[in-house]
Order: C-alpha cells, then structure tokens, then sequence
C-alpha cells in the first residue's frame, strides 16, 4: 500500500508549511486526487486517521476532492470530462488527445491556526 508513504510526505509537507508560517496547527487539509492517480482515497483517508497523531495536524479535518479526467481532443479541440476510461474524445471519437487533469493528486489547501 503506498498510500502510507503519500501520507507520510503530505504530512511533512503540512507540518513544513504550518512551521513556515508560524502556525501551531492544521485544522484542515483539502487534496485533490485524480481517478487515474493510483491512490485510492479511502486507504489514503485511513492511513492519514492513522498516522496524524503527534503531528501538527492531529485535530485536522482531512478533505479529499475526487478529480475525473479531463482531456482535450487535438482533432476537434474540445475539452470534456470522461465519464469512463475510455481515452477517445466523446465528440468526435478520436484517439488523438491530451489528459490535462485526473492522474495526479495534489494538496490543495491548508488551513493553519
């Protein structure tokens, strides 16, 4: 399971900004994780539960925003969402695409007190 280590670099990457910033806790933790990223946000979701404590952020609300895949067409030049994994442009049917969102996962937002 590699959501452990996701977790363990995200929590780094809040107690590095909340320590930036003077902060002496998170309070919330917004990521936004991409159908095609690999993680699966409710192991994501337990291992944070998990591995919070003792941390700065051990009281924070932990929020994942789920990110469909987002291409555009190179034939047709429209953007749309996919509603399946099917990588072809649901207007013109092409094959010919660019995946502009929905594979990776970021943090998003922090909120420090």
């Amino acid at each position: 399971m590699h959501e452990y280590s996701i977790v363990q670099s995200l929590l780094d990457s809040c107690e590095a900004n909340a320590l930036k910033n003077n902060a002496k806790k998170v309070t919330k933790v917004v990521v936004k994780i991409g159908v095609m990223s690999g993680v699966e946000p409710e192991l994501l979701r337990t291992a944070f539960d998990t591995f919070k404590e003792k941390t700065l952020c051990e009281d924070a609300e932990f929020v994942i925003n789920i990110q469909q895949i987002v291409i555009k067409c190179n034939k047709c030049l429209k953007e749309s969402v996919l509603e399946s994994i099917e990588y072809r442009c649901p207007t013109c049917k092409d094959i010919d695409i660019d995946i502009l969102d929905g594979e990776d996962m970021y943090l998003m937002q922090l909120e420090l007190v």
